[in-house]
C-alpha cells in the first residue's frame, strides 16, 4: 500500500508534464491515503507485538483525529476533483482560466484546511465529556465510540456530529451534479465521451468504492453485532480504512495512460541500470 501510493507520488512530483491540476488532486488523494494509514497501522502493529490491546486518552483522541480528518480529507479532495472534471469537460474553452494555479491552491486549501479544523472541534467537544467505561469494540479509536462512553448526555457532540454529516451529504450532492451534467456533455459528443472513459472513469471507481466503504462502516457503527464473528466485524471496522488507500493508486496508475506509461519506463530504466 505505502510503496503503491508512494511511486505514484514520486512520479507525478518528478515527471513537470504531470504537472497539471487532475494529477496534482490525485497525488494529495495519494497523499492523504498515506496520512491515514500513518494513523492505524502503527497502532495495529503494536497490539499485534503485545499482549495487552491499550491505549492512552490523549492517543486515543489523536488516532480518531487522524483517522477522521484521513475520511474528511478523501471526500472533500474527490469533490474538488469532480469539479476539475467538470470544468475541463463542460467548460472546456474556459478550463485553464477557471482552474488557475491560484484557484487549484485555494481548493486545495479548503480540501485539506475544512476537515483538519472540523474533527480538532469535534474531538474538543468528546474531551470535555466525562468517560464512565474504557473499552471500545473497535481495532481503532473513533470519536463515535468515544462519545458512547459518556457518562453524561452527548447533545452538543451529537448535534456538530450531525452537522458534519450534512455538510458530507453536500460534498455527495455537488458530485452527482457535476456527474450529471458531465455526463450530459459526453452524450453529445464522441471526444468528450473518450475524455470521460480516460479521465472520469478512474474518480467515478474511487468514489464507488470510498461510498460502498463508508456505507459499511456506518452500518457496523449503528448496526454492529456482538453476533457477528470477531473476523467479520474487524473487516467492517477496518474496510474503509485499508482498501480505499490500497485501491485508488491502483485504479489511476493503471487507467490513466500517461501515469502508467511514466511508471513503466522508471522500472524499465531501472532493471537497465541493473544490469
Amino acid at each position: 500500500m505505502v510503496i503503491v501510493n508512494l511511486t505514484l507520488i514520486t512520479t507525478i512530483l518528478i515527471e513537470k508534464t504531470l504537472h497539471d491540476p487532475m494529477y496534482i488532486l490525485l497525488c494529495n488523494l495519494c497523499v492523504n491515503g498515506l496520512y491515514g494509514t500513518a494513523g492505524f497501522y502503527p497502532k495495529l502493529l503494536s497490539d499485534f507485538l503485545s499482549d495487552s490491546n491499550v491505549i492512552s486518552y490523549a492517543g486515543c483522541q489523536m488516532q480518531a483525529y487522524v483517522i477522521y480528518t484521513s475520511v474528511m480529507c478523501e471526500i472533500t479532495i474527490l469533490t474538488v476533483m469532480a469539479y476539475d472534471r467538470y470544468v475541463a469537460i463542460c467548460r472546456p474553452l474556459q478550463y485553464h482560466s477557471v482552474v488557475t494555479p491560484s484557484t487549484l491552491g485555494k481548493l486545495l486549501l479548503f480540501a485539506w484546511g475544512y476537515p483538519f479544523c472540523s474533527i480538532l472541534i469535534a474531538i474538543y467537544l468528546t474531551s470535555t465529556l466525562p468517560l464512565c467505561g474504557s473499552n471500545i469494540d473497535k481495532l481503532y479509536c473513533d470519536n463515535v465510540s468515544v462519545v458512547k462512553l459518556s457518562c453524561t448526555t452527548t447533545t452538543l457532540s451529537n448535534t456538530y456530529g450531525f452537522i458534519l454529516i450534512i455538510a458530507q451529504f453536500a460534498h455527495a450532492f455537488f458530485i452527482v451534479y457535476t456527474y450529471i451534467q458531465i455526463i450530459r456533455a459526453c452524450l453529445k459528443s464522441i471526444e468528450q465521451r473518450s475524455k470521460f472513459t480516460q479521465t472520469c472513469l478512474p474518480h467515478l471507481m474511487a468514489l464507488i468504492n470510498f461510498a460502498i466503504a463508508s456505507l459499511i462502516d456506518v452500518f457496523y457503527s449503528q448496526y454492529g453485532s456482538m453476533t457477528l464473528s470477531q473476523s467479520l466485524r474487524n473487516f467492517m471496522a477496518v474496510e474503509y480504512l485499508v482498501i480505499p488507500p490500497l485501491f485508488n493508486p491502483l485504479v489511476y496508475g493503471l487507467k490513466l495512460h500517461q501515469i502508467r506509461r511514466r511508471v513503466f519506463r522508471a522500472c524499465a530504466r531501472d532493471k537497465v541500470t541493473q544490469m
